[in-house]
């Protein structure tokens, strides 16, 4: 058999053991990546992280659509690469110019070539977007995890802010009966300058001001402040570090799937990847650009925040009070501003996926790379906004977002449970107490005495009962509910007599017994 025959040969001449050895590497593949996932998800419920379990589960249904396609591609590349069109329409909108010499497979084995045409995609073409599609997918999860796993490094700082929230100098600091000026104040000497007079003033000093401390202190403090007092409380035990960062967590579920506007986006960026056209390298530029204004937005929010409190008072009492609006963000929707994040992170992983894609497939001498200006200005531009929405677009929108109408009940969840399970333990503790304190025979003869009349068994073989009477009676009027035994038809009252002047009496247990119907 000649060399070159060897790439056309068939399962028929493959050898067992080459084929048995290949299977079994894909299928280990396969095992390990679906115990992962498996081992992944039974953490996440163990230490009860309900929001990146749902992202979890998303990533879970990507993998599968992304295996539907796959499927679709391998079943339906033979069908498609026998579809034909003219000549003159396959030389329209090239991503390349077209070369002279003619490197490709021979027109014979081409069924199109017998009638003077061409294939509309090959079967090697079908190959390379399916690799694409599938390194598409995976740097648009990893570009998110990346972005999520550094932003919350640089919010570890907040951790020693929120902690010294609970301190006494804190406490004296922030007196609620103190008055100041509100220009005294340090959340105002930040942001009542002169030079937020207009509002282009105050957008070129929120512009430059991301760059430096775009998450001050005080801002984080006197924000927490007003989400407290009008959602919340007025109390300082509240978490507000660990609520934002459960906040990230259930928009990080948001943010690492592929929407299907995404994909048809995904197909337009591939219909005007035309030879000359440039097209990618203005599209690098949109991340960027809508990263820089989203971070001077939230900026604005934040200053405008402590404008209001100038109009409203000269003069404040304790901490400045900022409150929270809708109409401060972009359509009255601070859920707008993640949907910026979401597509900027989806354009920006599609540019380092399509770089990566035809440095493997082309290699760097194809036509994609024939500018090499060109190509880094695209890489650096991908660093640049993976550094930015890291570490300042990140943080300014988990803080600023808090300031919205709409308080995030569902992320309490958590919260809400382990209070729930804490109070149903001192409930039991308490129960244990009480029924040291409460004797056996008075309650077996109250018991008896407190029974309803039950009537003679019908013929039907159940037992009917009449309805306890309510008593006027002031020790049943005066009783309090303290116990719920382990059966559902006993209440244990407890008798309170508290008569002005004089002495008090013990208590005395008295159970009520519901009856239930009982079948033959």
């Amino acid at each position: 058999m000649a060399g070159g025959d060897s790439s056309d040969r068939s399962l028929e001449y493959t050898p067992t053991w080459a084929l048995a050895a290949v299977c079994f590497f894909f299928i280990s593949i396969s095992i390990i990546l679906e115990q992962s996932i498996h081992l992944l998800t039974k953490w996440l419920k163990r230490h009860r992280k309900n929001a990146l379990f749902d992202a979890v589960e998303k990533l879970k249904s990507e993998l599968m659509l992304l295996g539907f396609l796959s499927l679709l591609l391998a079943v339906t590349q033979d069908r498609i690469s026998k579809i034909c069109i003219p000549v003159d329409a396959a030389n329209v909108m090239l991503p390349c110019r077209k070369s002279t010499n003619n490197h490709g497979a021979a027109p014979s084995v081409d069924s199109c070539s017998s009638e003077g045409k061409v294939a509309l995609v090959t079967q090697d073409g079908l190959h390379q977007l399916h690799i694409f599609i599938f390194a598409l997918a995976v740097m648009q999860i990893v570009y998110c995890v990346l972005t999520l796993a550094l932003g919350r490094a640089k919010m570890s700082r907040w951790e020693a802010w929120e902690k010294e929230t609970q301190t006494t100098e804190y406490q004296v600091a922030n007196d609620p009966n103190r008055f100041r000026f509100t220009r005294q104040t340090t959340f105002g000497r930040r942001h009542m300058s002169s030079c937020t007079g207009t509002p282009f003033q105050l957008w070129i000093k929120c512009f430059f001001r991301q760059f430096f401390h775009s998450v001050a202190k005080v801002d984080y403090l006197t924000l927490r402040h007003g989400f407290i007092s009008a959602h919340l409380s007025a109390s300082n035990n509240f978490d507000f570090r660990k609520y934002i960062q459960r906040t990230l967590e259930e928009d990080f579920k948001q943010v690492v799937g592929i929407s299907p506007l995404m994909w048809f986006l995904v197909v337009i960026l591939m219909l005007v990847d035309v030879y000359g056209w440039h097209v990618f390298l203005w599209v690098s530029c949109i991340p960027l650009l809508v990263v820089l204004v989203l971070g001077a937005k939230l900026e604005v929010i934040v200053a405008r925040m402590a404008l209001q409190i100038k109009d409203q008072n000269s003069v404040i009492k304790g901490t400045p009070l900022v409150r929270p609006n809708d109409s401060l963000f972009w359509f009255g929707h601070p859920g707008f501003v993640l949907t910026l994040i979401h597509y900027t992170l989806f354009v920006n992983a599609f540019e380092l996926a399509f770089f990566i894609w035809v440095t493997i497939q082309f290699g760097f001498n194809s036509c994609y790379h024939e500018h090499t200006a060109i190509i880094v200005i695209r890489i650096v531009l991908a660093v640049t906004v993976q550094v930015l929405c890291s570490y300042i677009t990140l943080p300014l929108y988990a803080l600023v977002t808090q300031m919205g109408s709409n308080f995030r009940s569902k992320v309490l969840e958590e919260q809400i449970a382990n209070i729930i399970r804490q109070w149903h333990a001192e409930v039991r503790e308490r129960r244990k107490k009480q029924e040291l304190f409460i004797p056996s025979p008075a309650r077996k003869s109250l018991s008896t005495e407190w029974s309803p009349r039950r009537s003679s068994t019908s013929a039907h073989g159940v037992s009917s009962f009449q309805r306890p009477r309510y008593m006027r009676s002031d020790s049943i009027n005066k009783g309090k509910i303290v116990e719920l035994g382990e059966r559902s038809d006993q209440i244990v009252v407890l008798k309170e007599e508290a008569a002005a002047g004089s002495s008090r009496r013990p208590s005395r247990a008295v159970v009520l017994e519901l009856p239930t119907a009982r079948r033959q």
